[in-house]
């Protein structure tokens, strides 16, 4: 199996190594936005503009031999501009199917939080059922099908909050940060460098399809499994673990979700892949916990107040939960 898993995964460093050559550091990012390809989870990347978030999906997907769209999110997107709608031929007297630009293998949401609530809402059933209804007819999305997704902080401008039933279909919420001086001046180089990057397409939906068979047989040990759980649990329940007690509490409003205990999983396997073990550390659980656990964990208006963001909460339950 460890041969197995080298084998299948030497493909992850090809890919990482063509989009270095448009993107300068963000590691992380795209790291994360690959493990959304190899699991099939949906990523949300925030940040505030400027940061190479559709930069960085633009080139992984270009990395992809896959159909690949992007829709830009804006005030007056419509759910038609988005599913496809019902076109009436006089000819014939019936309605025809268009469909949208969202029957495509990945889908780069741009700026997701810029639409209103009706579009955000016609994103659900695609999300999460991989499938679209127009009009009487529910059509099948093509395998792999993933959406990426870019959002500004919810204080800026012309931005709407997202509803939580559909930022819980996303797998990671991964928060973008600003480079480093290295690594900007390294940005500030390749750009008035004008000679251009080409990324060439190294890996097909057959090779995704593949790669995650063998993530599906990468071994979890039930020592592993029972730490998700009581890293999941912490964040509903912490009065039953020594280290956050009853107090801590009054800083959660809704604690993670079942999906957050499903995605760990599924995410720690992917991870493990990518970096060749054939079996989950929990370590890789730990790695990716505070991506996955953000954006299902409610902080308190006290935690506001006493300025605990939903991140401070993970890192609190990730220290006192004890690692098998």
């Amino acid at each position: 199996m460890r041969e197995i898993v080298q084998k299948e995964s030497a493909f992850v460093r090809d890919v990482l190594h063509e989009v270095e050559k448009v993107i300068v550091g963000q590691r992380q990012m795209v790291e994360r936005v690959l493990l959304g390809m190899l699991t099939g989870g949906h990523v949300l990347l925030e940040g505030v503009p400027g940061l190479a978030k559709t930069l960085t999906v633009n080139t992984l997907a270009s990395t992809l031999a896959a159909q690949f769209q992007r829709i830009q999110f804006t005030p007056d997107l419509l759910p038609a501009d988005l599913l496809g709608t019902l076109i009436y031929n006089p000819r014939t007297g019936e309605f025809t199917p268009k469909k949208g630009p969202i029957f495509a293998n990945i889908i780069l949401a741009d700026e997701i939080n810029r639409a209103p609530a009706k579009v955000q809402s016609a994103l659900l059933e695609a999300m999460q059922e991989r499938q679209v209804t127009i009009g009487d007819t529910t059509y099948p999305l093509e395998q792999p099908f993933i959406v990426m997704a870019t959002q500004n902080p919810i204080d800026q401008e012309g931005t709407y909050p997202l509803p939580e039933a559909q930022v819980d279909r996303f797998m990671m919420l991964v928060k973008v940060d600003y480079p480093t001086k290295d690594e900007e001046r390294e940005i500030i180089a390749r750009q008035l460098d004008p000679s251009a990057t080409e990324v060439r397409p190294i890996i097909t939906p057959a090779i995704i399809a593949s790669a995650r068979k063998v993530i599906s047989d990468i071994y979890v040990d039930d020592r592993v499994k029972e730490y998700i759980l009581d890293i999941v649990f912490a964040t509903r329940s912490p009065e039953e673990y020594s280290g956050l007690g009853a107090d801590w509490k009054r800083f959660v409003e809704v604690g993670a979700s079942p999906r957050a205990s499903i995605w760990l999983a599924r995410a720690a396997r992917a991870y493990a892949f990518m970096n060749g073990r054939h079996a989950v550390l929990p370590e890789d659980v730990k790695a990716i916990a505070p991506d996955i656990l953000r954006h299902r964990i409610i902080p308190t208006y006290e935690a506001e107040a006493e300025e605990k963001s939903s991140d401070d909460l993970v890192a609190d339950v990730l220290e006192v939960v004890e690692i098998p």
